[in-house]
């Protein structure tokens, strides 16, 4: 009995992890399709066929510098609110999963595979998902310090400790500006 109630423990931990690693995952997968874009169009211009002057390209590279940004962010901050042995083993599924999705739709990268080479390369993708979940799931948890991810500060607005204010105060749902918040004190 105990240890089933541990095991759902441990799930529910990992479970909540999956929102943050989603997003993570999927701007990971935007990564992956700027990154391919830019390459094969520095590529296409190498050979003779002048990529640069386009503006897609440039909107592929101000795409991939983002999305990049995005990523390393997310997963500081889901780092910061899980154990990284929780962030990581989904991480690692969904990046792929998505990556691969990603592909098959943009590049259509399984069009002229045979069956058992698509059969093979799924099988070789689980067996990895496998090894990863296996080697992680005996690791430490760790409880949340805090319960949200901090998306940056928004200009002229102060601050707060509180991450959800008291519902019976005239301004529930919305921010406190600078301005409101030194008259009050004042």
């Amino acid at each position: 009995m105990g240890s089933k109630l541990a095991a759902g423990a441990k799930q529910n931990r990992c479970c909540e992890s999956c929102p943050v690693n989603l997003s993570l995952s999927l701007s990971a997968s935007l990564t992956v399709i700027a990154v391919k874009a830019v390459a094969s169009m520095i590529i296409l211009s190498a050979k003779g066929k002048m990529q640069l002057t386009y503006p897609v390209f440039y909107i592929m590279i101000v795409l991939m510098a983002t999305s990049c940004a995005f990523q390393v962010k997310f997963l500081n901050q889901a780092t910061h609110l899980y154990e990284a042995t929780a962030v990581v083993p989904i991480n690692f599924v969904f990046f792929t999963t998505s990556a691969i999705i990603s592909g098959v739709i943009f590049y259509q990268e399984f069009q002229s595979a045979a069956l058992l080479s698509v059969f093979m390369f799924l099988f070789g993708c689980l067996l990895s998902f496998l090894g990863v979940f296996l080697i992680a799931r005996n690791k430490k948890e760790e409880h949340l310090q805090i319960s949200f991810i901090d998306c940056g500060h928004i200009p002229g607005q102060k601050l707060t400790d509180k991450i959800q204010p008291d519902s019976h105060s005239s301004s529930y749902g919305t921010l406190n500006n600078e301005d409101n918040s030194v008259k009050s004190q004042s």
